[in-house]
C-alpha cells in the first residue's frame, strides 16, 4: 500500500488562523449548505431536535451477560449509525476529567513550534493535527486536534506523546 508521507496542501493549523485575527473564515473551512445541519428542512419543531446516543456503560461491568452483551450492541450500533456517542455512568471522576481537560488546555497553549513537534502526517493520524483527511481541495473541520493510541500497546507510539506540559507523560 502506498502511504501519503506528505499532506498535497500547506496544513494550516486552525489555532493559528484564529488567534491571528481573521474576520472571514477561509473558504475551505466553509462547508456547503447541503452539509450542514439545517433546521428548515423539517417540518415541525420535534423534527428539529437531534439526539445523539447516550449509552450508559455501568452494565458492562454487570454479572449478567445479556446486559453486558446489549450494552455493546448499543455502543457498536451507535459507531455504525452516527460515528461517536455520549457515555454516562463511566466510572471516570469529574476530578479527573477536568485534570485531563487542564493539562491539554496547556500543550494548545505552547507556542506552535513546540505542537508541531508532534505533528502528524498522512500516514497515521497520531499525534498533533489540524487536516482530517488527505484529498486536496477537500472541506476542512475548524479545529486543531490530538490523537493518541492508547491501547493496544503494540499500537501506542510514545515519541508522539508530548513532552510538555510534564503531566501528559
Amino acid at each position: 500500500m502506498n502511504c501519503l508521507q506528505k499532506w498535497p496542501e500547506p496544513v494550516v493549523r486552525v489555532q493559528s488562523l484564529s488567534d491571528s485575527g481573521i474576520l472571514v473564515i477561509p473558504e475551505q473551512y466553509i462547508k456547503p449548505p447541503s452539509d450542514r445541519p439545517s433546521s428548515e428542512s423539517s417540518s415541525s419543531a420535534a423534527d428539529t431536535t437531534v439526539d445523539i446516543p447516550v449509552i450508559d456503560l455501568s452494565d458492562l461491568i454487570s454479572d449478567d451477560p445479556s446486559r453486558r452483551d446489549a450494552t455493546m450492541s448499543l455502543v457498536a450500533a451507535a459507531c455504525r449509525e452516527w460515528g461517536f456517542f455520549q457515555v454516562v455512568n463511566h466510572g471516570v471522576s469529574h476530578k479527573l476529567m477536568k485534570r485531563a481537560v487542564e493539562v491539554w488546555r496547556q500543550f494548545f497553549d505552547l507556542p506552535l513550534e513546540e505542537k508541531q513537534a508532534y505533528a502528524n502526517t498522512p500516514a497515521t493520524y497520531e499525534g498533533y493535527g489540524s487536516q482530517l483527511g488527505i484529498e486536496k481541495g477537500i472541506k476542512l473541520d475548524w479545529s486543531d486536534y490530538f490523537f493518541l493510541h492508547y491501547l493496544p500497546e503494540s499500537l501506542r507510539d510514545r515519541n508522539k506523546w508530548p513532552s510538555l506540559p510534564l503531566s501528559c507523560r
